[in-house]
């Protein structure tokens, strides 16, 4: 079964010369194991895509489907609790808490879906990508490299089925770029999927499948 299907998608925004259509009926499907990246010019619907597939903005049109469910059936407290369970979130911007260490930042996922067992899985991470030195440092005394991989941590402390990424390399120089790269592609041999969105042409030699989207329609 697909960890994420959607059909038919479509959003509207208004804009100051009328509607803009960010996303128009775009149709996709990403299996367990699959990297997908989507490519495409800034102001062509790239986030806008990916945060109607991750239950943070619900389409005009169309259906979003996340193991099977359709998240915006849901309450808002349910969505919440579905997307802290399922989906793991990285931003170009990392969203850190500024005045959380970096292990109790790995630890917010925990807070949303009520697991009161992190702590070992945190520190684990943390270790996987190189911050067991940085646990008790606050975002602003780390390097922009080691925020993101305090923000990609974060995104896994929960095991996730689904990875959704938009620009996670945008603030990155090449090497830490390629680590959180490869960290992506990791997640997806060992049975999860990966969307992300980027500019960024390195993902496409990491990704299984790379697609462009231009006008708000996806082209292979």
């Amino acid at each position: 079964m697909p960890l994420l299907e959607l059909h038919d998608l479509s959003k509207t925004f208004a804009g100051p010369k009328g509607e803009v259509r960010a996303v128009a009926n775009v149709t996709l499907s990403v299996e367990p194991g699959e990297f997908v990246a989507i490519r495409g010019p800034s102001g062509c619907g790239k986030t806008t895509l990916l945060l109607a597939a991750g239950g943070l903005l619900a389409p005009d049109s169309g259906e979003v489907r996340i193991t099977g469910e359709d998240p915006y059936r849901l309450s808002p407290e349910q969505r919440a609790q579905f997307r802290a369970e399922r989906i793991g979130f990285v931003f170009q911007q990392f969203h850190l808490v500024p005045y959380l260490d970096v292990l109790d930042n790995i630890l917010v996922p925990s807070l949303a879906s009520g697991r009161h067992d992190g702590r070992q899985q945190a520190e684990e991470l943390a270790a996987r990508f190189g911050l067991t030195d940085r646990l008790h440092h606050v975002p602003a005394q780390l390097s922009t490299g080691e925020r993101q991989r305090a923000a990609l941590a974060r995104a896994l402390l929960n095991e996730p089925k689904l990875v959704l990424a938009d620009e996670p390399t945008g603030n990155l120089d090449g090497d830490n770029g390629q680590v959180v790269l490869r960290c992506l592609a990791e997640f997806a041999k060992n049975g999860g999927a990966v969307l992300l969105v980027t500019h960024d042409p390195m993902a496409v030699t990491v990704a299984t499948r790379s697609l462009y989207l231009r006008n708000g329609k996806l082209e292979g």
